[in-house]
């Protein structure tokens, strides 16, 4: 079962102009636990590794506990929820630092 700040590998299948496309890491969000596995959605911020300078975007480093081989930047202005049946594997997570600025932003964004 996937949990919050997790990194995942997601199909997220054919995008629309702008949107994440294909298989690429995504940071797992919500819902928590809690909910149990009768939930069929999560929800999910992609992961980017092309650098746009933007302080929506959350740099994470390649490290053990990511997972990652290149550093990435989770887009936080992407949020989107996707059914659990799109998560391929678990690649690693997010330290709190990272987790804690992506909050911030998120609740920024959404007026929170």
């Amino acid at each position: 079962m996937a949990s919050t700040n997790e990194i995942w590998l997601c199909d997220f299948g054919e995008p629309y102009p702008g949107e994440p496309a294909s298989l690429r890491p995504a940071l797992i969000l919500g819902p928590p636990e809690t909910f149990g596995p009768v939930f069929p959605f999560v929800i999910v911020a992609p992961l980017t590794t092309s650098y746009r300078n933007l302080p929506l975007h959350i740099e994470v480093e390649p490290t053990a506990q990511s997972g990652l081989d290149l550093v990435s930047y989770v887009q936080c202005e992407l949020i989107r929820s996707v059914n659990r049946q799109r998560l391929v594997h678990c690649i690693g997570a997010i330290g709190l630092d990272a987790s804690n600025d992506i909050r911030n932003i998120i609740m920024t964004l959404l007026g929170y």
